[in-house]
Order: C-alpha cells, then structure tokens, then sequence
C-alpha cells in the first residue's frame, strides 16, 4: 500500500484483521500476523508528533532577547555584575492525595507500591524564581495563582540583596495571565523601578529555564503524590529548595540564536509542506 491512514474507528489488531477481511484486502488474516506487520513496516499510522504554527511575526526577535540574556547580553551589551536574569513561573495545582493505604517502600525486586485510592486534601499553587546564572531558587506556595501571588513573588525576590541594590534585574516571564503584556511589566517597573520585564515568545514556555527545574519538581517532590495534607505539601517544597540551592549549578543551556534560526528554518520547510500536502487532498 503507498497511502497509509488510520481508520478512526478501529483499535486493536483483532478489528484490524476483522477490517482487512471486511474490506477483501486478505481472505483471511490474524489478529497475530497483523501485529507482525505492523512491527516491521516502516509506516506507524498510531503514531503521531504536533506541532503548532507560528503566527507571532516577533517570534524571533522575541526568543532571541531571552537567549541573548542567559548568554548575558541585552541589547548588544554585555549584562554588568550587578545585572541578574531571573526565570519566573507557576506550577498550578499541586495537590494533597492521601492515600487511602500506606505507601509501601520500595525493596528487593520491588518498586515502590502507591495505592490508587486517595482522598483529596485541597490544592496550592507553587511559583518558583531561577536565578539563571547563580542558580539559585526562590519559591513559595499560593492558594491560587493570579497578579497578586505573582507579585508577591516578585516582593521576596527584589527585597532582598543582591537584588535591591542592582542595577537591572530582568524577569523572563512566559505570557501566562499574571504576567501577561505591557501592562504586567509597567506594573513590575513601578513595583521595583531596577526590575525589567521580558517575556517569551506565545507557545514558547520551553525557552524559560524555570520550566527546567519544575520538571525536578516533579519528579523529585510531587511524584508520587502522597501527602497527609497541603501542610505537607508545602513543606516538602521548601525542603527540596534548600538542598537544591545547596548544591545546584547553572544549567547547561546550549540552544543559540543558530539552533534558533535552523529551528525555524525546518518549521518553515515542515508548514510548507504541510500545506502543500493539505492542497494535493482538497484538489484530488
């Protein structure tokens, strides 16, 4: 076959072979050799990648203004030492699951066994700063996100030294509602006059470095999610900060305003095709 799609109402490879008998492509075929099949050829029609188009015509300029800092540039001017880059975000409802049975501990042979089973204990929310070149975290939980907790946020940050006394501090924010537009970062200007808000490009939370350390977060503190209660919760969070600010290094960012370039350029290349592919179906 040179046309490969999936049949929206099939699942497994039982109705694949009842389809393909169906259908007269085979008189008879297993449900055995259709996986075999499937194992070996080249197509994988049940597997798929997205994307999203980029409409922002800033794109580029956009994400090169957050590259150009943690290579400590802004503007074609290399950042001072009394400059710092801070990565700022929420991690939303982080829950408390109290398992109805006692985790098991892990032993020989064995994982860890959580009960599936929980009562709900409420939710928080946790909004983390990065330092990105000192690497070093500054957190704290809220019963929700919003301007407000953000700006709190913002307040235990830029109270404290280094930072009060800098000349520029940069807060690279995505375009989530706390933080969002001019008006976000006038309000931070006001806030702290020395505070300089840079936001990613729309769709591009990958290009800040605090999404880096909420995926430890997660694996290291929220997984599995067993907690008596959002105390608890809380608790561990601030935990995990101290020995993560005991320890840490910067991260190791390798993507440049070239990876930048080439990663648009195959965007460009993929839309294209896309919708070349997209004309060829609505003409046949």
């Amino acid at each position: 076959m040179n046309h490969c799609h999936h049949p929206p109402h099939l699942g497994g490879t039982s109705e694949l072979a009842r389809e393909a008998m169906d259908r007269g492509i085979a008189a008879f075929v297993s449900a055995s050799t259709v996986r075999r099949w499937l194992r070996e050829d080249a197509l994988k029609p049940w597997q798929h990648h997205s994307w999203i188009f980029i409409t922002d015509p800033g794109f580029r300029p956009t994400a090169e203004r957050v590259l150009d800092l943690y290579a400590r540039m802004f503007d074609g001017v290399v950042l001072g030492e009394d400059e710092y880059v801070i990565s700022a975000d929420e991690k939303t409802s982080i829950q408390a699951r109290c398992r109805c049975h006692p985790t098991l501990a892990p032993g020989k042979a064995r994982a860890m066994r959580v009960n599936h089973t929980y009562g709900r204990g409420g939710a928080l929310a946790y909004l983390a700063a990065y330092d990105v070149h000192h690497a070093k975290v500054f957190g704290r939980t809220e019963p929700r996100t919003g301007i407000d907790p953000f700006m709190n946020l913002v307040t235990q940050v830029m109270s404290q030294e280094p930072y009060a006394t800098a000349k520029r501090v940069f807060w690279i924010v995505d375009n989530g509602s706390s933080h969002r537009g001019a008006k976000a970062a006038a309000r931070l200007a006001a806030a702290f006059p020395n505070a300089v808000m840079v936001h990613t490009p729309i769709h591009a939370p990958w290009l800040n470095q605090v999404e880096i350390y909420f995926s430890v977060v997660q694996r290291k503190v929220v997984t599995p999610n067993d907690f008596t209660d959002l105390a608890q919760v809380g608790d561990r969070l601030r935990a995990f900060e101290d020995r993560y600010n005991a320890t840490a290094q910067p991260f190791q960012w390798k993507f440049t305003t070239s990876d930048l370039d080439d990663l648009l350029a195959r965007l460009d290349r993929h839309t294209a095709d896309h919708q070349e592919e997209s004309s060829f179906h609505l003409t046949a």
